[in-house]
């Protein structure tokens, strides 16, 4: 576990537990080593020497799944002789029009945008880290936009929304999934084993020693 901050304590090793913001005093953590809470056990520091590079290699992935997500179909309905396969795009651009454009737009950005762009913030600030290279220009900006954007990025939100409609449609009419089906449930799982891999204090710790090295 953590030790409790001493006097002399510098700031920058200090560290407040998420869940009940105990003030903790970390230095370095040694390799393959969870760092707990002391109060509550809540894990505050995780060092694993190669999570950089795993969180770099899953969020390229889950961005090249993306847009097999976006322009491949999604579902295919059938009932009698009527046929309808969508997209996700398809879906967002059928309520661009009307009384339901502000929707249309809401699933683009919180389903679309926002997570693409979480990603790509992801791979800028961490890319060069996990190739031992020099961080490029404003990698802290983009780590700590990806860290505000992670409760607005609802892809594991949208897909319970479309578990709903399947067991309410599975009566209706015959559900085949399509090739973006499955590649946004490989993005929710790739998302939460990469989440599993971030530690804040590692990664900014790695972070700074890069920029000042």
């Amino acid at each position: 576990m953590a030790a409790a901050p001493a006097a002399d304590t510098r700031l920058d090793e200090l560290v407040c537990c998420p869940v009940c913001d105990a003030l903790h005093e970390l230095g370095e953590v040694p390799a393959d080593t969870r760092m707990r809470c002391v109060r509550c056990g809540t894990v505050i520091a995780v060092d694993r020497p190669e999570a950089i590079r795993r969180i770099v290699v899953l969020a390229a992935t889950a961005l090249v799944l993306m847009t097999i997500v976006v322009f491949y179909p999604f579902l295919e309905l059938r009932t009698g002789m009527f046929v309808s396969r969508a997209s996700v795009f398809d879906t967002v651009m059928s309520f661009a029009q009307g009384i339901m454009a502000p929707l249309s737009i809401a699933v683009a950005i919180f389903v679309i945008v926002l997570p693409v762009a979480r990603l790509g913030l992801l791979i800028w600030a961490l890319g060069p880290l996990s190739v031992e290279r020099e961080p490029w220009p404003g990698a802290a900006f983009a780590l700590r936009w990806a860290e505000t954007l992670k409760p607005w990025a609802m892809a594991e939100i949208f897909m319970v929304g479309v578990a709903v409609a399947l067991v309410k449609l599975a009566d209706l009419a015959t559900l085949s999934m399509g090739p973006a089906f499955w590649s946004f449930t490989a993005i929710v799982v790739i998302t939460a084993i990469k989440d599993t891999q971030m530690s804040k204090h590692s990664i900014w710790s790695a972070l700074d020693r890069a920029r000042k090295s």
